[in-house]
């Protein structure tokens, strides 16, 4: 089911250019005054655009201003269980913003689909998501099993006495994206997950346990303790990394203010 890729400026064109070639069976839509070499549908005036598109697509992920974005598809809005998903990306890639029809709709996986592709921060405020507190770091070996990932999975989450319904997240490095046990298991489990860049992981001042075999075999400290703690905000280990069916998992939680 295609997605439309909008935006208004060369800066949001190369967003877009990312979120296609990472999301795959997209339409493109460029405002007539971007440059960017891209093969796009034209438009003049985003609004006229937003009431031609609007229910043509399931999923609609604008790159411009929130506010913008807004006011072009208000007029349109009917119910959340018919309205597509929008999410909303601003022009420097950082936020993916799930905007309209968050659960119903799907925006909220969209949004965060989207910030996985392109190694940006996933905004989702629907009140279901905002409080589960949990988020799981899972690293584990090329090839790993799902039902031995979901294995232990479940077992960490029996050591810190919370279950599945708590968990906010699955995260792993980005370099687990294409890890087919490990997308089965978030399936199994009904879980979304989210993908941590090299960058992030070697950048963060968080405090993390370092594991040499880790560093030689894919260049990073760790993949399962700074996963845990970088997918959410104002984080803190409650199950520090664990070896469980060949897998590795560690818990975070996420404080309130």
């Amino acid at each position: 089911m295609k997605t439309a890729l909008i935006t208004l400026c060369d800066p949001g064109a190369r967003v877009v250019r990312c979120l296609a070639a990472k999301l795959g069976d997209c339409q493109i839509y460029l405002h007539d005054c971007v440059t960017e070499p891209l093969e796009a549908e034209r438009f003049p005036a985003v609004v006229k655009l937003t009431e031609k598109i609007f229910t043509q697509y399931p999923k609609l992920i604008y790159v411009a201003p929130c506010g913008v974005v807004v006011r072009a598809i208000a007029p349109m809005i009917r119910h959340k269980l018919s309205d597509p998903a929008v999410v909303v990306i601003d022009v420097g890639g950082r936020y993916a913003v799930s905007l309209l029809s968050g659960h119903e709709g799907g925006a909220n996986q969209l949004a965060l689909e989207a910030a996985n592709a392109i190694g940006a921060e996933p905004v989702i405020s629907t009140t279901t998501e905002a409080v589960k507190t949990l988020i799981v770091g899972v690293g584990c070996r090329r090839g790993a099993k799902a039902e031995s990932i979901v294995g232990a999975i479940r077992t960490a989450l029996e050591k810190v006495g919370a279950g599945v319904e708590e968990v906010r997240y699955l995260a792993s490095a980005y370099l687990k994206s294409d890890e087919a046990g490990l997308l089965q298991a978030a399936r199994e489990l009904g879980l979304s997950l989210r993908f941590l860049s090299a960058d992030e992981i070697l950048s963060t001042t968080k405090q993390f346990s370092h594991s040499k075999w880790v560093a030689e075999k894919v260049k990073l400290p760790a993949v399962a303790e700074p996963s845990a703690l970088l997918a959410g905000r104002r984080t803190k280990l409650i199950l520090p990394k664990t070896i469980i069916n060949g897998a590795t998992v560690a818990i975070a939680r996420e404080n309130s203010l």
